[in-house]
């Protein structure tokens, strides 16, 4: 889809028409749109009916949607990412008083597809990885973590003795996240026609689920996550008001 390129910098892919469906459903709410209304919603986006038609088609099939009778909803295979979705967008947190986190994993034996998997899990829960096997967040999010991670690691909180910012600049890129953050704000300021602007936003997205959440105590002067949720809560209510306007 989008990505950035890397700190301070952003490389937009153009979006496919899959892409674009993805992007209106993933942030619709509820997340189901007539077919009428989707070929409305898709017009600016330089996504014709055929393409639409196919793509819409290719995506049932995969899975990806799923028909209803209002028309057409997000698969159940993709409920999970735009549960992910949301919290990056909207985080839940609570008060920090000093605990964090803290994953071991324990299992061995276990092939590359598994522990590339549990890596990809344990990164998605928002945590960074100290040394090889030890997982670690402040306590900071109002959650628990999976109950089934204890059939390979242990779980349980910590006062790790190394300073908090010390450790937090450690564990994650926090220099590089806000550089990037940075130039997609730039970005969607300049960005003018729909399709531009759908690509950066989708852009933005992304970066939020790789943003550590962390407590402001531990974050550098002038973290630019609250803008970017800011930006994109913005750019959402916009893109429900047009597709208002053209129902």
């Amino acid at each position: 889809m989008t990505a950035p390129a890397g700190p301070g910098t952003v490389e937009l892919r153009p979006l496919s028409a899959r892409s674009v469906v993805l992007s209106l459903l993933l942030g619709a709410d509820p997340p189901e749109m007539a077919a009428k209304d989707l070929a409305r919603a898709v017009e600016p986006f330089e996504v014709g009916g055929s393409t639409l038609r196919a793509a819409l088609s290719r995506m049932a099939a995969a899975g990806d949607l799923r028909r209803t009778e209002a028309g057409y909803r997000i698969g159940e295979r993709l409920l999970e990412r735009r549960t992910r979705q949301d919290e990056a967008v909207r985080p839940h947190t609570r008060a920090w008083d000093g605990d964090w986190e803290m994953v071991v994993v324990t299992a061995t034996g276990r092939g590359p597809a598994e522990r590339a998997e549990l890596r990809t899990r344990l990164t998605a829960l928002r945590l960074a990885e100290l040394r090889e096997g030890v997982w670690l967040r402040p306590a900071n999010l109002s959650r628990e973590l999976p109950g089934d991670l204890e059939r390979v690691a242990e779980l349980g909180t910590a006062r790790p003795a190394r300073p908090p910012r010390e450790l937090a600049a450690r564990l994650w890129p926090l220099a590089g996240w806000a550089a990037t953050a940075d130039a997609l704000l730039a970005h969607v300021e300049r960005a003018g026609w729909p399709t531009d602007r759908l690509t950066a936003y989708a852009a933005i997205v992304r970066h939020l689920l790789a943003d550590p959440v962390l407590p402001d105590a531990l974050l550098p002067a002038g973290w630019p996550g609250a803008d970017l949720r800011a930006a994109y809560a913005d750019y959402r209510r916009e893109l429900a008001r047009q597709m208002d306007t053209r129902a």
